[in-house]
């Protein structure tokens, strides 16, 4: 099916490489990474899909050791507190894994949500406000992919606590962390995704997540081949 704003063969193919090599990054080259590819990500994330066209998201773009050191350190806590939640091999495993690359990264971005922005009467939001928050996560996307195509590394530091970095960052009471990314020149990019490769985890069968008109209702399709399945 050809529509008539259809992209080209090679540019559509371009966007499903995005997609499908897209990896979190931990460990990145020494290397700098000039502000304005930073502003071609940012520009990137502002174009994301947003519910009521709301844009809830703002960008705190950081280059500062000290504020690295402190949101790493913070990392740190959180990681340790979450190693207790596993045991004997799999406690080993998990804290043998390289989960953030904070402080080498030459550029941290952290992604906020403003819920209050446009007032509290935004189109679409009234039965799910939630979507503020699941809009930034579009721009946080957009980030990862462009970024991909710009042979840029970004991995999403989750094991953070958000009173924690609401204060290192000086964030205002009312706005919410969604994303805290690294983002550099990675050291590699994986075929696989690395908890994948490390035998943690392995991508689910889109065939058994696919439902038909009700939960529960076979798809029925044969998967799609992709390039992510070479």
């Amino acid at each position: 099916m050809d529509g008539k704003d259809r992209f080209s063969a090679e540019k559509i193919d371009a966007v499903y490489e995005a997609i499908f090599k897209r990896r979190d990054i931990r460990s990145f080259e020494n290397t700098d990474i000039p502000d304005e590819l930073i502003q071609r990500l940012l520009k990137a994330a502002h174009h994301a899909p947003s519910v009521g066209y709301m844009q809830p998201w703002n960008f705190i773009v950081i280059r500062d050791a000290k504020v690295k050191a402190e949101a790493k350190e913070s990392f740190l806590r959180e990681h340790n507190a979450a190693s207790e939640y596993f045991e004997g091999e799999k406690k080993e495993k998990y804290k043998s894994f390289k989960l953030e690359g904070i402080e080498e990264a030459p550029v941290n971005i952290c992604v906020t949500c403003d819920p209050s922005r446009f007032g509290p009467h935004v189109i679409g939001r009234h039965s799910m406000p939630e979507t503020d928050v699941y809009s930034v996560c579009c721009a946080v996307q957009n980030i990862w992919l462009a970024a991909r195509a710009e042979g840029v590394g970004v991995g999403w530091v989750s094991i953070l606590r958000k009173a924690s970095l609401k204060d290192i960052l000086g964030m205002p009471d009312h706005i919410i962390p969604v994303a805290y990314l690294c983002v550099g020149i990675p050291a590699k990019f994986y075929d696989k995704p690395e908890l994948e490769l490390a035998g943690w985890s392995n991508r689910l069968s889109l065939d058994k997540l696919t439902f038909s008109n009700k939960w529960g209702n076979a798809w029925g399709l044969e998967p799609v081949s992709t390039a992510d399945d070479r």
